[in-house]
């Protein structure tokens, strides 16, 4: 990792206004505060000018206390409703009666409990500071009891009518601001950094920067109708108005659309100045060979995105293209065709899977599909036939051996395999297609490392998660998108339930009991855990398919698997279970995509609650996927109230992706969901919310396409400045340690 001292950090930037918000925190405040930052991942002065509050009220405004979360470290104006003092006795640790102060704060409409606990003396002190109809502000942490938002301990200041503060001393002094300001910002906070301590630590660092030129050019700023980028930070910390909150926000949010989108306009273009050898469609090759032998017909959005890609093809920039697809809409069968036709213009195809479980269920699925056309040179294969090859990191020396040959050669037109084939020695005759499964799962430079090697080959990724337009643009920005919403007929049906296991602990003996009964009907099941071994967050899949296999499931044949099996082990269990000879499979979630086995109607995930929306809807995904009806039951312990019961409920009130994915997104950091949240990484996306601001990213979008017109070298240096920005959070090369 690049080191962060202050000379390199400063050479980095081409403008003052980057090297200014990109300085560590810990050069302007101190290493002890700059630590305390990290909690809240910020370490930089920018992310610090960019940590926003999350709420604002004046010297006379009540705060709404609806709005109130729990675990919130908050600051809340209200008006004491009333006050009374409580004895428990034999409540404290040495048996002798306890005294607590028990105030109602509210708002006018609703109401936060506030308690107090001390002896009789200070409770009497509380209760004549805190007198009922006196307007006062609170900070502190908000918790529950009894289902109702409380504070313990909050520290407050009582106002006069005139809103002075009643009393002095130095803690009160510190909430001054708060009592006498216009508006004032209540910052998202922590025990260590209350919102007051946020407030300070962003004046001082403020008054330690000057001025200096806006990194965006002055038409940039028109376009987008936003202020100077200095005037936004005035304007979200010391605002006079709320006009110019929602000014200064405004800017701060296009400033993270506008940089992501230059980065993938400039991307998209520099991919169009390198050349890719044309791959038109041929007629009368392996493709016209391959679709006369389809026993079904394509569907409408399959032909489409075909020919979407086929006209790619047979252009001579690269094709950058996004597949995306509802499960079981039949990506796999669209990717092959692709595949077929840069075969039938003198290339090869590879396809690259993120696990080898996943490569060696392709490998079978695409041999079984050609049939003898995948058959290469053998006897009797038709003459437009090719070989398929499989090559991963546990394949054995010969057939390693055996399968470089063949790559080199390009005997092999069809390769498939894992992050083993970017190995810098796998050589290809003619790399003429990159196709990438489930691209999440890859680096951005293990991509580049095949697409670098002379000619840049065209490229389709792949993704069984439906995503929402926002954040295709967002994410996949550099890439044209094909979507396939349509799923084949003669796809079962499938019927999600929820099993509450707390509640109605006889519904999981039911689910087992249901998982014999289609085996008895010579059918298949699936059984998914969260883990492998048993811990204390719950059971792992060895253990439950002990339990099954001496328990509700006798003389079923159980199979385990699970990423840290040998490779070869790996493959034999998926292999027994597509087969047939295995009726239920426990396993973690290396089934999640992929994996088709026609005869499987049933699913139980255990522990649900412990998965995201997509991830339940992609395990869901691989059952239905034959004429036989399919069962998903969802195993939970969690609180009916909880946050993660609403996402089961959601799952078995619909199988349509996109709603699941918009679901997903509102209820999942976009952080999570664009895949930067790691541990002590900063996300890429601090105030934008690619659902709510979907039009300001289209705006962005556009306005970047201009810029990379206007300056195709990207000389202007802001826009430098923001793609190395961008380039180096995505590839989190900032880390909280430092």
């Amino acid at each position: 990792m690049p080191s962060r001292n202050d000379d390199d950090l400063i050479s980095r930037w081409r403008t003052p206004a980057y090297r200014a918000l990109e300085r560590p925190l810990e050069s302007v405040l101190g290493a002890k505060t700059a630590k305390a930052f990290t909690a809240l991942r910020v370490h930089t002065v920018g992310d610090l000018l960019r940590h926003l509050p999350r709420r604002y009220l004046s010297g006379t405004e009540l705060t709404d206390l609806a709005t109130l979360e729990e675990g919130e470290h908050v600051a809340v104006m209200a008006r004491v409703a009333d006050t009374q003092i409580r004895h428990s006795h034999g409540g404290s640790r040495r048996g002798r009666p306890s005294t607590r102060l028990e105030a109602r704060l509210t708002d006018g409409h609703g109401s936060l409990g506030v308690t107090f606990f001390g002896h009789e003396s200070t409770a009497r002190w509380w209760e004549g500071q805190l007198k009922r109809g006196v307007r006062g502000i609170f900070v502190g942490k908000v918790g529950s009891f009894q289902g109702r938002p409380q504070m313990s301990h909050p520290q407050f200041v009582m106002l006069d009518a005139s809103g002075k503060i009643v009393g002095r001393s130095e803690e009160k002094e510190r909430l001054v601001d708060l009592a006498t300001s216009g508006l004032v910002g209540l910052y998202p906070a922590t025990a260590k950094l209350p919102t007051w301590t946020i407030a300070e630590c962003v004046r001082l660092t403020l008054q330690t920067l000057e001025s200096v030129d806006d990194p965006w050019p002055a038409w940039v700023r028109e376009a987008a109708g936003v202020p100077e980028l200095w005037d936004a930070f005035a304007y979200v910390h010391s605002p006079s108005s709320q006009r110019e909150i929602e000014a200064g926000a405004e800017r701060l949010r296009f400033d993270e659309a506008f940089a992501t989108q230059l980065t993938m306009a400039y991307r998209r273009a520099e991919n169009a100045r390198f050349a890719a050898g044309p791959r038109p469609r041929r007629p009368g090759g392996l493709l016209d060979a391959f679709d006369a032998r389809l026993p079904f017909t394509l569907t409408a959005g399959q032909v489409e995105a075909s020919e979407a890609i086929f006209a790619d093809l047979a252009r001579p920039e690269p094709m950058q293209r996004l597949l995306q697809g509802e499960v079981g809409s039949g990506k796999t069968l669209v990717a092959l065709r692709a595949m077929l036709a840069a075969v039938d213009a003198g290339g090869q195809a590879v396809l690259l899977a993120p696990t080898e479980v996943l490569a060696a269920q392709h490998h079978r699925t695409i041999t079984g599909l050609l049939g003898d056309l995948g058959a290469g040179r053998m006897l009797g294969a038709p003459d437009v036939a090719t070989d398929v090859a499989l090559l991963t990191g546990s394949s054995s020396a010969a057939g390693r051996r055996a399968a470089l040959l063949k790559i080199a050669s390009g005997e092999a037109g069809i390769v498939i395999g894992t992050h083993a084939l970017l190995a810098d020695r796998v050589q290809f005759a003619d790399l003429g297609l990159v196709v990438v499964d489930e691209q999440h799962r890859f680096g951005v430079e293990q991509r580049a490392s095949l697409t670098e090697r002379g000619l840049r080959p065209h490229v389709l990724v792949l993704t069984a998660t439906p995503i929402p337009r926002s954040v295709a643009m967002t994410i996949f920005g550099d890439l044209e998108v094909s979507t396939l919403a349509e799923v084949p007929a003669g796809r079962a049906d499938v019927t999600t339930t929820v099993v509450d296991a707390a509640r109605r602990p006889a519904w999981v003996e039911r689910a087992w009991a249901r998982i014999a009964e289609e085996v008895a009907s010579g059918r298949q099941a699936f059984v998914v855990a969260p883990r492998i071994k048993t811990t204390e967050f719950g059971k792992g899949v060895v253990e439950l398919a002990e339990e099954l296999s001496s328990g509700p499931l006798p003389g079923v044949r159980v199979g385990v698997l699970h990423g840290q099996l040998p490779s070869d082990e790996k493959d034999a269990v998926m292999s027994a279970f597509a087969a047939g000879d295995l009726d239920v499979l426990v396993a973690t979630t290396v089934v999640e995509v992929g994996v088709d086995v026609p005869n499987a109607s049933m699913m139980v995930i255990w522990d649900a609650d412990h998965f995201g929306i997509s991830q339940l809807h992609q395990l869901r995904g691989r059952i239905g996927r034959g004429e036989h009806p399919g069962v998903c039951l969802l195993i939970s312990s969690a609180d009916e109230q909880a946050v993660a019961w609403e996402r089961l409920a959601a799952l078995a009130a619909t199988r349509d992706g996109f709603e699941l994915a918009d679901l997903d997104l509102a209820q999942r950091k976009e952080g999570d969901v664009l895949g930067a949240e790691q541990s002590g990484r900063r996300s890429t996306l601090r105030l934008l919310r690619v659902l709510d601001h979907a039009d300001l990213i289209g705006q962005a979008r556009a306005i970047a396409t201009e810029a990379v017109e206007r300056d195709p070298a990207c000389e202007t240096p802001g826009f430098a400045d923001a793609i190395t920005a961008t380039t180096l959070l995505s590839a989190g090369d900032w880390a909280a340690s430092g």
